[in-house]
């Protein structure tokens, strides 16, 4: 089985159980409040396995699998070789709780702050197949025509810093923005460090 496969299996099993165990949520949701004050660590990761409503569910993990499956399939390959899979899970599971940190910082004192889903793990994916492939097509259903990955990439870390300052609502735009600027990170450090191959290089050459 894919790493991709795997990780949508297992969020997918532990949200639905979790939509009829209320206490279950309440145990693994990312409580800032909780991490603090009884050293509950763990709930910078189990949050990711936990999503609000079968929409919500959905939508992240095909969003996931759109993205995830190239990596896994033909992206990380030339990159990683046979460490593509092990890389992708490294940075699925260390996104999920980078993308959370900010908010662990800005809500530790707000006892009523609770959040989850994957999010911030999709957002990172999402932008290391942009940062390999610039050119990568996104299309969306009320968008008849693709749009450039990089393109759809600065357009969204503005929007969701945007939304992020401002507040309200139930979406975690911080964890949209910090996800993806990790994503960038990740795959370009790693590219770097493992196969001293320079991704910035080849963005720049792309895009220009």
């Amino acid at each position: 089985m894919s790493i991709s496969a795997l990780i949508i299996l297992l969020t997918v099993i532990v949200s639905l159980i979790a939509f009829n165990k209320p206490q279950l949520k309440e145990d693994l949701v990312f409580w800032p409040h909780q991490i603090k004050r009884q050293g509950q660590f763990y709930r910078f990761i189990t949050h990711g396995v936990l999503h609000a409503d079968t929409l919500h569910l959905i939508f992240n993990m095909v969003s996931f699998y759109s993205f995830a499956a190239a990596l896994e399939d033909y992206l990380f390959i030339p990159i990683f070789g046979e460490a593509s899979r092990a890389m992708l899970a490294v940075m699925y599971i260390s996104a999920i709780v980078f993308a959370s940190v900010p908010d662990y910082f800005k809500y530790r004192n707000d006892i009523s702050y609770r959040s989850l889903g994957a999010s911030g793990a999709v957002s990172a994916v999402v932008f290391s197949a942009i940062t390999i492939q610039p050119n990568l097509p996104i299309m969306f259903f009320f968008i008849p025509f693709k749009i450039p990955g990089w393109a759809f990439g600065i357009g969204f870390l503005i929007l969701s810093a945007s939304l992020a300052k401002k507040g309200g609502g139930n979406i975690g735009h911080n964890a949209h923005f910090w996800g993806s600027v990790y994503g960038v990170v990740f795959t370009y450090l790693a590219a770097k460090f493992y196969a001293n191959i320079d991704l910035i290089d080849n963005f720049i050459r792309t895009v220009l």
